[in-house]
């Protein structure tokens, strides 16, 4: 039977939230060490076997390096990392500070951290304003960004705590599974993960595979597709889905399309293809919301931080039909050599914990993937924020309009206003609005993020207006001007509600930060992308109601959790084969495994070669071969996996389970590879030119790309050229 307290939290609606009160013990027992510590000239380096004492130490410690003396939900954060929970503190309540004592105190037992973050910018500015308090306790720290040189990395990870981006930590991961050589390598065995913005990472991130991509050739989108669809007509042309993720030509659409082309799309997979894939970048990516244009490049905005992705693409052919549709050169394209999920990425770590501010909604995903609770820490000061019910419109029109007026009446008084949009289009075109009336205001899009920090720590000034995309992870306390606090404080207005209610509520969390007052607002219309989207079927016309709204929340939250958790049953067996390829890797790179395998498979050959070239040598060469070919067979098995996903569900029709269809074939497409790479070694080292002086890899043809970069992984819309071909005979039938 349920305890009372479990009881208690599933009617609060805490999935997985864990009992505090052993950590507020603790902080308690700290508090009657504080005058002794607090007198000593030198403070000893802190053990965690006496956690009270630790505490003490560590908060006297941040108090003479920072300035900062940590409060007691500060300290029952840090703890509750420490236990390996997920802290949930609101916006303003000192996350930085709480996750660098954590972390001090994981390295301080020996462990090995990474701190991962949600950007760049918050990786540097976080380990170079924490630097002092890890200097004093006997830590080391580092941090890497998207200009890291492999030196720069390398120094990074040898701290005892590194912070990093989640992309770049994992984009390291994937190029160490290139290297020929143990000197190359730029990760070291993981220990801890300390996620910051933990449901931003471990939830939002989940669904978009980190993909590393070589073999460059030029993209192949072709201009003229670009044009042709951009004359089609929505509805009568082409048709989107529900949820307005696929796009498909009607009937219409299709005898348009050949007769400009003068051939039967069916008869032609490939322009079937290239249509399919410059309808897509029409109707169903969107210049300012999806991307932005910059510097002559497409350059795709992260839906979940409203940043430029940066070093991220889309694949198959769609980047280059994006590029087409913008009148761009067309950049490089390749082949995928390998991939991996922000999910796969974390699990590698034996121990987790996090930060956010929002994670009780997201508890149960916390617990069922990542098998992590949440600790609930208090505020230090109680929230005065008032949040006010939202207005609600019938149309899109009235909305805007309406949250115009709002703007100008409130800052008239002087009040400073933050205003939340939903995409980059939306903040340019509510600026130009503004001005239009006369105010000036400052915008944070993706346009402009590298002055996010400036920006954001301004927006609590008397008479200041900020719009900004996307709140989460931006990571600066809004701190009010002069005055501001008998203006009501900030008052945040949110234009529109987000799919997930997180969001909303990091949004909100900007005004209200350590007890001081504040406001906040929700403009909502019947014509928003949240009502039309997720409850179409339920929504007819009129003013819609509260209670619909966050049903749509609900249904759009629960849309993305089974993505996620989809993404996660097909990629489960992939990262077990990736571990078991990544330890046969690592014995290759640092052993003679290779030469023992080739020798037993060519002991002929072995033999004649040991005698001319010598064993080192032959070792060597050894090495390079089968790590070329098992590089090779693995990007191989990721491409015979993708293709088999993508038909994979066809099997329903025969009363069969995709997901043991999948991991049945994928078990035996692994054990081929393997196969297949032995045989592949043994034939290449049977004629390869080896000499003393070592390796003639281009003449083995053992030539590896030159360049790397980054995909942005998602579903197929158009699902494979099979599926595309027998989609058009149906309607070919139909037809007919």
């Amino acid at each position: 039977m349920a305890s009372i307290t479990q009881l208690v939290r599933r009617f609060l609606e805490r999935p997985g939230s864990i009992d505090r009160t052993p950590f507020e013990r603790t902080v308690a027992a700290a508090a009657t060490r504080e005058d002794r510590i607090r007198e000593l000239t030198e403070l000893p380096v802190p053990s965690v076997d006496d956690l009270p004492e630790f505490c003490a130490i560590v908060r006297e410690t941040a108090h003479r390096t920072l300035g900062l003396r940590p409060y007691d939900v500060q300290l029952v954060g840090m703890l509750a990392m420490m236990s390996g929970n997920i802290a949930e503190m609101a916006t303003g309540e000192g996350k930085t500070l709480s996750g660098a004592m954590a972390a001090a105190g994981y390295a301080l037992q020996g462990k090995r951290v990474h701190v991962i973050s949600v950007n760049d910018y918050l990786a540097q500015r976080d380990a170079e304003w924490m630097g002092p308090l890890y200097d004093a306790l006997g830590v080391s720290v580092g941090w890497i960004g998207q200009s890291s040189s492999p030196e720069e990395r390398r120094a990074a990870y040898a701290k005892d705590v590194t912070y990093g981006s989640v992309s770049e930590i994992g984009f390291d991961v994937l190029r160490d599974r290139l290297c020929t050589d143990v000197a190359d390598l730029v990760v070291p065995a993981p220990n801890v993960a300390l996620v910051d913005e933990a449901d931003s990472v471990l939830v939002d991130e989940a669904r978009v595979p980190l993909v590393l991509a070589g073999s460059a050739d030029p993209g192949g989108a072709v201009p003229e597709m670009a044009a042709l669809v951009r004359q089609l007509v929505k509805g009568y042309h082409y048709e989107l889905d529900d949820q307005a993720r696929n796009v498909h030509l009607t009937t219409k659409g299709i005898d348009t399309v050949e007769q400009a082309l003068d051939l039967d799309l069916y008869d032609s997979p490939s322009s079937l293809t290239e249509v399919n894939l410059a309808l897509h970048a029409h109707a169903l990516l969107t210049k300012d919301v999806d991307y932005i244009v910059r510097d002559g490049k497409v350059q795709l905005i992260n839906p979940s931080r409203g940043r430029v992705a940066m070093l991220q693409r889309w694949p198959d052919g769609l980047q280059s039909a994006v590029e087409a549709k913008e009148a761009l050169s067309p950049s490089e394209t390749g082949e995928i050599l390998d991939s991996i999920t922000v999910q796969g990425l974390i699990t590698r770590y034996p121990e987790k914990c996090g930060m956010t501010g929002t994670a009780v909604a997201v508890g149960d995903q916390l617990r069922e993937f990542y098998d992590l609770k949440v600790a609930v820490v208090p505020s230090n000061r109680p929230c005065v924020r008032i949040d006010e019910p939202d207005r609600l419109f019938e149309y899109r029109m009235e909305k805007d309009h309406a949250l115009v007026d709002e703007i100008v009446e409130v800052h008239a008084t002087g009040r400073p206003i933050l205003i939340g949009t939903l995409d980059v289009a939306e903040s340019e075109r509510l600026a130009l609005t503004l001005s239009g009336r006369g105010l000036n205001c400052v915008v944070l899009n993706a346009k402009n993020d590298a002055e996010e920090a400036a920006i954001i720590s301004g927006a609590g000034e008397r008479g200041t207006i900020t719009v900004s995309t996307q709140m989460a992870g931006r990571g600066t306390d809004i701190r009010l001007g002069e005055g501001v606090d008998e203006l009501g404080g900030l008052y945040v207005i949110g234009s529109g509600r987000h799919t997930s209610s997180r969001l909303d509520d990091q949004l909100r969390g900007r005004a209200g930060r350590q007890g001081d007052p504040g406001g906040s607002i929700f403009f909502v219309s019947g014509e928003d992308e949240l009502i039309t989207h997720y409850v179409a079927d339920e929504y007819a016309t009129g003013v819609p109601e509260h209670t619909l709204v966050g049903h749509a929340q609900r249904v759009a939250e629960g849309v993305n959790m089974e993505i996620h958790r989809n993404t996660w049953r097909y990629t489960r067996l992939l990262e077990l084969h990736r571990s078991l390829v990544l330890d046969l890797r690592d014995k290759i790179l640092r052993g003679h495994s290779a030469g023992e395998a080739l020798s037993a498979g060519a002991p002929e050959r072995w033999s004649e070669l040991e005698e001319t070239v010598g064993e080192d040598v032959l070792h060597e060469a050894a090495r390079q071969i089968v790590l070329f070919h098992l590089d090779h067979s693995w990007a191989d098995h990721l491409a015979d996996l993708a293709d088999l996903r993508e038909g994979i569900h066809l099997r329903a029709l025969g009363r069969l389970s995709p997901i043991d269809e999948f991991n049945k074939e994928a078990k035996a497409a692994y054990q081929r590879m393997l196969a297949e790479t032995e045989s592949r070694s043994i034939a290449t080292f049977e004629t390869a030119s080896i000499t003393a002086d070592g390796l003639d890899l281009d003449g083995a043809g053992l030539k590896r790309p030159t360049a790397t970069w980054t995909y942005l992984v998602q579903d197929n819309p158009f699902g494979t050229e099979w599926e595309r071909i027998l989609n058009r005979l149906t309607t070919k039938v139909r037809r007919r």
